[in-house]
């Protein structure tokens, strides 16, 4: 059974850093992608970064040149490094993981989550 736990969220004060981590378990194939989602209140839920099956990293707008997303692949185990962060970054934050399609920032497409792990930034 596949299943992805992440860790590493708390609460720092802005310009701060956190380092999530996402752990897999039960892969049957070393051929997907991780995504990071988060989801605030008073947002709906919104692509963070992803690393694609090419491990190749995407960002979105709101967090390039913030985030890093790398990847352990023999731990399968991928991280989001978050610098500088933003009031506006809080919100609980989502590991998923999609074997099956080359999308890697459509959620309908990621097929397994994690539980989420929250992040809190005050001013």
């Amino acid at each position: 059974q596949v299943k992805l736990v992440e860790s590493g969220g708390d609460s720092v004060q802005t310009g701060g850093s956190l380092r999530l981590s996402c752990a897999g378990s039960g892969f049957t194939s070393n051929t997907y992608s991780i995504g990071w989602f988060r989801k605030a209140p008073w947002n709906e839920r919104e692509w963070v970064a992803s690393i694609d099956r090419l491990e190749t990293p995407h960002y979105a707008d709101s967090v390039q040149g913030r985030f890093t997303i790398s990847k352990d692949s023999a731990k399968d185990t991928v991280y989001l490094q978050m610098n500088n962060l933003k009031p506006e970054d809080a919100g609980m934050y989502y590991c998923a993981v999609n074997f099956r399609t080359l999308y890697w920032s459509l959620a309908d497409h990621f097929e397994v989550w994690g539980q989420g792990t929250q992040v809190t930034v005050f001013a």
